[in-house]
Protein backbone atom coordinates (compact mmCIF):
# COMPACT_ATOMS: atom_id res chain seq x y z
CA UNK A 1 0.00 0.00 0.00
CA UNK A 2 1.52 3.65 -0.74
CA UNK A 3 0.40 6.38 1.72
CA UNK A 4 1.20 9.75 2.94
CA UNK A 5 1.55 10.44 6.17
CA UNK A 6 0.66 13.71 7.90
CA UNK A 7 3.08 15.05 10.44
CA UNK A 8 3.05 18.74 10.43
CA UNK A 9 4.82 20.78 12.70
CA UNK A 10 6.17 17.72 14.84
CA UNK A 11 8.12 15.65 12.56
CA UNK A 12 10.23 13.98 13.98
CA UNK A 13 10.45 14.31 17.40
CA UNK A 14 6.51 14.89 18.51
CA UNK A 15 5.81 12.37 15.84
CA UNK A 16 5.90 8.68 16.86
CA UNK A 17 3.44 7.44 15.12
CA UNK A 18 4.94 8.52 11.71
CA UNK A 19 8.14 7.27 12.86
CA UNK A 20 6.92 4.02 13.85
CA UNK A 21 5.32 3.34 10.44
CA UNK A 22 8.39 4.58 8.63
CA UNK A 23 10.48 2.20 10.97
CA UNK A 24 8.37 -1.03 11.28
CA UNK A 25 5.57 -0.91 8.91
CA UNK A 26 5.57 -2.27 6.03
CA UNK A 27 4.02 0.88 3.65
CA UNK A 28 5.13 2.34 0.75
CA UNK A 29 5.50 6.02 2.37
CA UNK A 30 5.12 8.88 -0.61
CA UNK A 31 5.77 11.10 1.38
CA UNK A 32 5.51 12.80 4.68
CA UNK A 33 3.48 16.16 5.04
CA UNK A 34 5.37 18.76 7.39
CA UNK A 35 4.76 22.42 6.50
CA UNK A 36 7.92 23.33 8.72
CA UNK A 37 10.64 20.92 7.38
CA UNK A 38 8.88 21.04 3.61
CA UNK A 39 11.82 20.65 0.92
CA UNK A 40 13.76 18.17 3.37
CA UNK A 41 13.96 14.29 3.44
CA UNK A 42 12.63 11.98 6.53
CA UNK A 43 16.98 10.90 5.86
CA UNK A 44 18.09 14.26 7.11
CA UNK A 45 16.18 14.03 10.50
CA UNK A 46 16.07 10.16 11.09
CA UNK A 47 18.99 7.52 9.32
CA UNK A 48 17.38 4.31 10.24
CA UNK A 49 13.84 4.30 8.88
CA UNK A 50 12.13 4.43 5.33
CA UNK A 51 13.03 7.21 3.49
CA UNK A 52 10.54 9.59 1.76
CA UNK A 53 10.48 13.85 0.69
CA UNK A 54 9.04 16.07 2.72
CA UNK A 55 6.29 17.93 1.29
CA UNK A 56 4.03 21.11 2.82
CA UNK A 57 0.71 19.54 1.46
CA UNK A 58 -1.11 16.71 0.47
CA UNK A 59 -1.78 18.95 -2.84
CA UNK A 60 2.26 18.19 -3.50
CA UNK A 61 1.61 14.76 -4.80
CA UNK A 62 -1.24 15.61 -7.22
CA UNK A 63 1.16 13.67 -10.53
CA UNK A 64 1.06 10.73 -7.74
CA UNK A 65 -2.51 11.29 -6.66
CA UNK A 66 -3.42 8.05 -8.99
CA UNK A 67 -0.87 5.55 -6.90
CA UNK A 68 -1.97 6.73 -3.70
CA UNK A 69 -4.13 4.55 -1.81
CA UNK A 70 -4.36 6.58 2.01
CA UNK A 71 -3.72 9.12 4.18
CA UNK A 72 -2.25 8.06 7.60
CA UNK A 73 -2.30 10.48 10.51
CA UNK A 74 0.96 10.20 11.66
CA UNK A 75 0.44 12.53 14.66
CA UNK A 76 -1.31 12.66 18.09
CA UNK A 77 -1.91 15.79 19.97
CA UNK A 78 -2.60 15.65 23.68
CA UNK A 79 -6.47 14.24 24.08
CA UNK A 80 -6.84 13.06 20.52
CA UNK A 81 -8.09 15.88 19.10
CA UNK A 82 -8.19 16.39 15.72
CA UNK A 83 -6.28 20.23 14.22
CA UNK A 84 -8.60 21.83 11.87
CA UNK A 85 -5.66 22.95 10.06
CA UNK A 86 -5.01 19.58 8.88
CA UNK A 87 -8.55 19.49 7.09
CA UNK A 88 -7.39 20.60 3.61
CA UNK A 89 -5.01 17.66 3.28
CA UNK A 90 -7.91 14.84 4.61
CA UNK A 91 -10.23 16.76 2.43
CA UNK A 92 -7.50 16.37 -0.39
CA UNK A 93 -6.82 12.78 0.07
CA UNK A 94 -10.37 11.91 -0.27
CA UNK A 95 -11.07 14.24 -2.86
CA UNK A 96 -8.21 11.68 -4.96
CA UNK A 97 -9.98 8.92 -3.68
CA UNK A 98 -7.95 7.93 -0.71
CA UNK A 99 -8.31 6.16 2.27
CA UNK A 100 -7.65 7.88 5.20
CA UNK A 101 -6.70 6.15 8.58
CA UNK A 102 -6.51 8.41 11.44
CA UNK A 103 -5.66 7.31 15.36
CA UNK A 104 -7.41 9.42 16.84
CA UNK A 105 -9.92 10.35 19.51
CA UNK A 106 -11.68 12.28 17.17
CA UNK A 107 -13.54 9.91 14.81
CA UNK A 108 -13.23 11.42 10.90
CA UNK A 109 -16.18 8.88 9.95
CA UNK A 110 -18.31 11.46 12.30
CA UNK A 111 -17.20 14.29 10.48
CA UNK A 112 -19.89 15.13 8.41
CA UNK A 113 -18.00 16.89 5.10
CA UNK A 114 -15.30 13.78 5.50
CA UNK A 115 -18.10 11.39 5.48
CA UNK A 116 -19.53 12.79 2.62
CA UNK A 117 -16.69 12.77 0.54
CA UNK A 118 -15.64 9.39 1.25
CA UNK A 119 -19.27 8.38 0.21
CA UNK A 120 -18.71 10.51 -3.07
CA UNK A 121 -15.38 9.25 -4.14
CA UNK A 122 -15.80 5.68 -3.16
CA UNK A 123 -13.11 5.61 0.07
CA UNK A 124 -12.68 4.83 3.51
CA UNK A 125 -12.63 6.74 6.69
CA UNK A 126 -10.99 3.95 9.08
CA UNK A 127 -10.58 5.29 12.83
CA UNK A 128 -8.29 3.01 14.56
CA UNK A 129 -9.05 4.21 18.24
CA UNK A 130 -12.39 2.90 18.04
CA UNK A 131 -12.84 -0.02 19.73
CA UNK A 132 -14.75 -2.99 18.88
CA UNK A 133 -18.15 -3.39 20.70
CA UNK A 134 -18.53 -6.97 22.15
CA UNK A 135 -15.59 -6.17 24.76
CA UNK A 136 -16.12 -7.78 28.74
CA UNK A 137 -14.51 -7.48 32.04
CA UNK A 138 -11.63 -9.65 32.20
CA UNK A 139 -11.80 -13.30 33.90
CA UNK A 140 -8.07 -12.97 35.47
CA UNK A 141 -6.95 -15.70 32.53
CA UNK A 142 -4.25 -14.22 30.77
CA UNK A 143 -1.54 -16.00 33.21
CA UNK A 144 -2.58 -19.39 31.82
CA UNK A 145 -1.24 -18.69 28.11
CA UNK A 146 1.72 -21.17 27.14
CA UNK A 147 3.48 -18.12 25.64
CA UNK A 148 5.47 -15.68 28.34
CA UNK A 149 3.99 -12.38 28.57
CA UNK A 150 6.66 -9.90 28.21
CA UNK A 151 4.79 -5.73 28.72
CA UNK A 152 6.83 -2.47 28.50
CA UNK A 153 6.04 -0.24 30.89
CA UNK A 154 7.42 3.71 31.16
CA UNK A 155 8.12 6.31 33.63
CA UNK A 156 6.10 8.68 30.95
CA UNK A 157 4.28 9.08 27.58
CA UNK A 158 6.66 8.83 24.60
CA UNK A 159 9.67 7.70 26.08
CA UNK A 160 9.89 4.69 23.30
CA UNK A 161 7.64 1.97 24.80
CA UNK A 162 6.37 0.56 21.81
CA UNK A 163 9.66 1.09 20.08
CA UNK A 164 11.38 -1.17 22.57
CA UNK A 165 8.16 -3.45 22.12
CA UNK A 166 8.48 -3.82 18.55
CA UNK A 167 12.55 -4.11 18.42
CA UNK A 168 12.15 -7.02 21.04
CA UNK A 169 9.98 -9.13 19.22
CA UNK A 170 11.93 -8.49 16.07
CA UNK A 171 15.04 -9.12 17.29
CA UNK A 172 13.34 -12.52 18.99
CA UNK A 173 12.10 -13.74 16.10
CA UNK A 174 15.92 -13.38 14.35
CA UNK A 175 17.00 -15.03 17.04
CA UNK A 176 15.08 -17.99 16.29
CA UNK A 177 11.67 -17.77 18.87
CA UNK A 178 7.85 -17.42 17.90
CA UNK A 179 7.28 -13.91 18.93
CA UNK A 180 4.00 -11.98 18.68
CA UNK A 181 3.76 -7.77 19.40
CA UNK A 182 0.22 -7.19 21.32
CA UNK A 183 -0.66 -3.44 20.10
CA UNK A 184 -2.86 -1.45 22.40
CA UNK A 185 -2.32 1.76 20.60
CA UNK A 186 -2.91 3.28 18.06
CA UNK A 187 1.31 3.24 16.26
CA UNK A 188 1.10 -0.45 17.28
CA UNK A 189 -2.51 -0.88 15.42
CA UNK A 190 -1.37 0.72 12.21
CA UNK A 191 1.74 -1.06 12.17
CA UNK A 192 0.45 -4.44 12.58
CA UNK A 193 -2.59 -4.13 11.30
CA UNK A 194 -4.86 -5.64 14.40
CA UNK A 195 -5.50 -4.91 18.03
CA UNK A 196 -7.28 -2.63 20.78
CA UNK A 197 -7.03 0.70 21.31
CA UNK A 198 -7.21 0.62 24.82
CA UNK A 199 -7.23 4.49 25.98
CA UNK A 200 -10.63 4.37 23.98
CA UNK A 201 -11.90 1.24 25.77
CA UNK A 202 -14.35 1.94 28.31
CA UNK A 203 -12.52 1.59 31.86
CA UNK A 204 -14.19 -1.80 33.85
CA UNK A 205 -13.37 -3.43 29.87
CA UNK A 206 -9.90 -2.57 29.56
CA UNK A 207 -7.80 -5.37 31.30
CA UNK A 208 -10.63 -7.25 29.48
CA UNK A 209 -9.57 -6.21 26.05
CA UNK A 210 -5.73 -7.09 26.27
CA UNK A 211 -6.68 -10.44 28.05
CA UNK A 212 -8.75 -11.24 24.79
CA UNK A 213 -5.49 -10.33 22.89
CA UNK A 214 -3.28 -12.29 24.95
CA UNK A 215 -5.71 -15.24 25.27
CA UNK A 216 -6.38 -15.40 20.72
CA UNK A 217 -2.57 -15.70 20.42
CA UNK A 218 -0.76 -16.96 24.05
CA UNK A 219 -0.80 -20.57 22.89
CA UNK A 220 0.59 -20.44 19.76
CA UNK A 221 3.81 -18.06 20.13
CA UNK A 222 7.00 -18.81 22.50
CA UNK A 223 6.76 -14.51 23.32
CA UNK A 224 4.29 -12.05 23.31
CA UNK A 225 5.58 -8.47 23.79
CA UNK A 226 2.51 -6.14 24.78
CA UNK A 227 2.95 -2.65 23.97
CA UNK A 228 2.70 -0.44 27.05
CA UNK A 229 1.14 2.90 27.35
CA UNK A 230 1.31 5.85 29.73
CA UNK A 231 2.66 5.21 33.33
CA UNK A 232 1.45 3.97 36.44
CA UNK A 233 2.17 8.00 38.07
CA UNK A 234 0.49 9.94 35.16
CA UNK A 235 -1.99 12.45 36.29
CA UNK A 236 -3.91 11.95 33.12
CA UNK A 237 -3.15 8.25 31.50
CA UNK A 238 -2.40 6.16 34.46
CA UNK A 239 -6.01 4.16 34.58
CA UNK A 240 -4.48 3.28 30.77
CA UNK A 241 -1.28 2.00 32.40
CA UNK A 242 -3.39 -0.05 35.42
CA UNK A 243 -5.46 -1.64 32.84
CA UNK A 244 -2.43 -2.95 30.79
CA UNK A 245 -0.60 -4.21 33.98
CA UNK A 246 -3.45 -5.98 34.99
CA UNK A 247 -5.09 -7.66 31.83
CA UNK A 248 -1.62 -8.75 30.82
CA UNK A 249 -1.01 -10.53 34.21
CA UNK A 250 2.82 -10.03 32.85
CA UNK A 251 5.57 -12.57 33.59
CA UNK A 252 8.17 -9.67 33.14
CA UNK A 253 8.40 -6.17 32.59
CA UNK A 254 10.75 -3.99 30.80
CA UNK A 255 10.78 -0.37 32.16
CA UNK A 256 11.31 2.29 29.79
CA UNK A 257 12.68 5.60 30.25
CA UNK A 258 14.14 8.75 28.11
CA UNK A 259 17.61 9.88 29.40
CA UNK A 260 16.99 13.54 30.80
CA UNK A 261 13.33 13.43 31.33
CA UNK A 262 12.25 14.83 34.64
CA UNK A 263 8.90 15.80 34.85
CA UNK A 264 6.42 14.14 33.18
CA UNK A 265 5.68 15.78 29.33
CA UNK A 266 2.61 18.23 29.20
CA UNK A 267 2.25 17.85 33.02
CA UNK A 268 5.15 19.57 33.85
CA UNK A 269 4.27 20.97 37.80
CA UNK A 270 4.63 17.12 38.31
CA UNK A 271 8.12 15.40 38.47
CA UNK A 272 9.47 12.18 37.88
CA UNK A 273 9.97 9.86 40.74
CA UNK A 274 12.65 7.74 41.09
CA UNK A 275 13.60 4.81 39.14
CA UNK A 276 13.73 2.62 41.96
CA UNK A 277 10.13 3.90 42.83
CA UNK A 278 9.10 2.92 39.48
CA UNK A 279 10.21 -0.53 39.71
CA UNK A 280 8.38 -0.98 43.64
CA UNK A 281 5.12 0.67 42.21
CA UNK A 282 5.03 -1.52 39.28
CA UNK A 283 5.72 -4.68 41.21
CA UNK A 284 3.81 -4.01 44.22
CA UNK A 285 0.82 -2.77 42.04
CA UNK A 286 1.26 -6.08 39.45
CA UNK A 287 1.85 -8.83 42.47
CA UNK A 288 -1.42 -9.27 43.86
CA UNK A 289 -2.97 -10.57 40.33
CA UNK A 290 0.45 -11.57 38.77
CA UNK A 291 4.30 -11.34 39.89
CA UNK A 292 5.63 -9.71 37.12
CA UNK A 293 9.35 -8.03 37.82
CA UNK A 294 10.99 -5.41 36.20
CA UNK A 295 13.52 -7.75 34.54
CA UNK A 296 14.98 -5.20 31.98
CA UNK A 297 15.23 -1.71 31.48
CA UNK A 298 14.92 0.32 27.88
CA UNK A 299 17.06 3.77 27.66
CA UNK A 300 15.76 6.52 25.31
CA UNK A 301 19.09 8.57 24.83
CA UNK A 302 18.20 9.96 21.05
CA UNK A 303 19.45 13.32 22.29
CA UNK A 304 22.99 12.54 23.49
CA UNK A 305 26.08 12.05 21.59
CA UNK A 306 27.50 8.07 21.29
CA UNK A 307 29.55 8.49 24.38
CA UNK A 308 27.39 9.87 26.17
CA UNK A 309 24.29 7.49 25.60
CA UNK A 310 26.51 4.45 26.50
CA UNK A 311 27.35 6.09 29.76
CA UNK A 312 23.78 6.72 30.65
CA UNK A 313 22.67 3.14 29.46
CA UNK A 314 25.05 1.91 32.22
CA UNK A 315 23.90 4.00 34.85
CA UNK A 316 20.49 3.40 33.95
CA UNK A 317 21.02 -0.67 34.22
CA UNK A 318 23.40 -0.01 37.48
CA UNK A 319 20.03 2.03 39.17
CA UNK A 320 17.80 -0.64 37.84
CA UNK A 321 20.41 -3.25 38.98
CA UNK A 322 18.99 -5.54 35.58
CA UNK A 323 20.16 -5.40 31.94
CA UNK A 324 19.39 -1.86 29.95
CA UNK A 325 19.72 -0.90 26.73
CA UNK A 326 18.60 1.89 23.77
CA UNK A 327 17.00 -0.69 21.18
CA UNK A 328 17.81 1.31 18.23
CA UNK A 329 20.94 2.78 19.31
CA UNK A 330 22.79 -0.27 21.35
CA UNK A 331 22.37 -4.16 20.69
CA UNK A 332 19.15 -6.03 22.85
CA UNK A 333 21.47 -9.16 23.71
CA UNK A 334 21.45 -8.80 27.10
CA UNK A 335 17.79 -7.44 27.51
CA UNK A 336 16.46 -10.39 25.45
CA UNK A 337 18.84 -12.99 27.57
CA UNK A 338 17.24 -11.26 30.65
CA UNK A 339 13.98 -12.19 29.55
CA UNK A 340 14.47 -15.42 28.19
Amino acid sequence: MRIAILAHEKFPDRAKTALGVLRYGDHDVAAVLDRDTAGKRVSDFVSDVQDAPIVAELADLEDEADELDALLIGISPIGGEFDESWRDDVRTALEYGCDVVSGLHYFLAEDEEFARLAEENGCELRDVRNPPEDLTVADGVAGEVDAEVILTVGTDCSVGKMTTTMELARDARQAGFDAAVIPTGQTGIMIEGWGNPIDRVVSDFTAGAVEEMITELGDEYDYLFVEGQGSIVHPAYSPVTLGILHGSMADKLVLCHEAGREAIHGYESFSLPSIPTYVDLYESIAEPVAEGRVVAGALNTAGLDDDAARQAVDEYAETLGAPATDVIRFDTDDVLEALR
